[in-house]
């Protein structure tokens, strides 16, 4: 597949459908975050993963890499983390009396950030530039990243010991926050009777996972998705339904306008995997609570109340009338 013509829309659905089929092999349910990580994969969007320890948020990263055929890279996010440890820098080779430029684990094609709320907002603040522009500035000089750079990012929400709370410009680049929860009982059992031989983690490669797609097949699926077709009144509902969450008087701080960009890409990314190449008021629906739910504040008032932001999330999207 060349990069200069996109897939059909049945070939972008079948590309799903086969990058599932892989991570089912290693990972046991987890289906809807499967969805969400296809759906930012075509809307060229990056994800933070928030759950308790050992629900294989590293893990579901890790397949999902191996299902796409692109360059993998983690950092394990600590207090001691620096900004040149994430980026790179420039050493001075005395043989050569020049600088070199030493690539940083970013430069790569999906970058793991395992418990990125482990590091204080200085070092979090490395990924600001690439996570919007792509690109990493060095010494003033502007180095760009591989064209499918994305970053799934993971934090537990229990710890409350050695954690530093996510800036909000960070938190509004990514296009979903999703809430990784504990198995159901079937699930679980599935999970110990694969993985209850105790003999350490297994790589993807050892789960018989095989990349389906290359970075050139991303392209042409990528270029789908841009055709998709979003209709005025669906924009309109989108920006409605943002603006609804500036004029809430339970909310302190409501949605950007990138919040409603994202959206829109991500619910053109959904109908693109289902098939439709056209936008519905379901996707942008279905997709409000993930794109929404990092990117609210909930007012003083509101906090004393006992209300929650996926409780006044929901709200909002009954209230705010969509399209016919």
């Amino acid at each position: 597949m060349t990069d200069s013509h996109p897939l059909s829309l049945p070939e972008v659905a079948a590309l799903a459908d086969a990058i599932r089929a892989q991570i089912a092999k290693a990972v046991v349910g987890q289906a809807e975050i499967v969805d969400h990580l296809l759906i930012a994969l075509m809307a060229r969007g990056h994800v933070l993963l928030e759950g308790p320890p050992g629900t294989a948020k590293t893990f579901l990263a890790q397949c999902f890499a191996a299902t796409l055929g692109l360059d993998f890279g983690r950092i394990q996010f600590t207090p001691d983390l620096m900004p040149g440890d994430i980026l790179g820098s420039n050493l001075f080779n005395f043989q050569t009396s020049q600088f070199t430029l030493t690539h940083g684990p970013i430069f790569c094609d999906l970058l793991l950030a395992d418990e990125i709320n482990r590091t204080p907002p200085k070092t979090q603040a490395a990924l600001l530039e690439a996570m919007q522009e792509r690109r990493v500035t060095l010494d003033g000089s502007a180095h760009p990243l591989p064209a499918h750079f994305t970053v799934v990012a993971t934090q537990n929400p229990i710890e409350s010991q050695g954690v530093y709370p996510l800036p909000e410009a960070q938190l509004d680049r990514f296009l979903f926050k999703l809430l990784v929860d504990y198995p159901s009982a079937e699930e679980e059992c599935r999970i110990v009777a694969r993985y209850g031989e105790n003999r350490g983690a297994p790589s993807p490669a050892e789960l018989g996972i095989e990349a389906v797609t290359s970075p050139e097949h991303l392209a042409a699926a990528t270029r789908a998705v841009a055709s998709v077709t979003l209709a005025d009144s669906v924009t309109d509902y989108v920006v409605r339904l943002v603006r609804a969450t500036r004029e809430s008087p339970d909310l302190s701080c409501g949605a950007s306008p990138r919040a409603g960009v994202l959206l829109a890409g991500a619910a053109r990314a959904r109908a693109a995997l289902e098939g439709r190449d056209y936008v519905v008021p379901d996707d942008v629906k279905a997709l409000a609570g993930s794109v929404l739910r990092h990117r609210l504040l909930l007012s003083p008032a509101a906090e004393i109340e006992g209300k929650q932001v996926e409780q006044l999330v929901a709200q909002l999207v009954e209230q705010t009338e969509a399209p016919r």
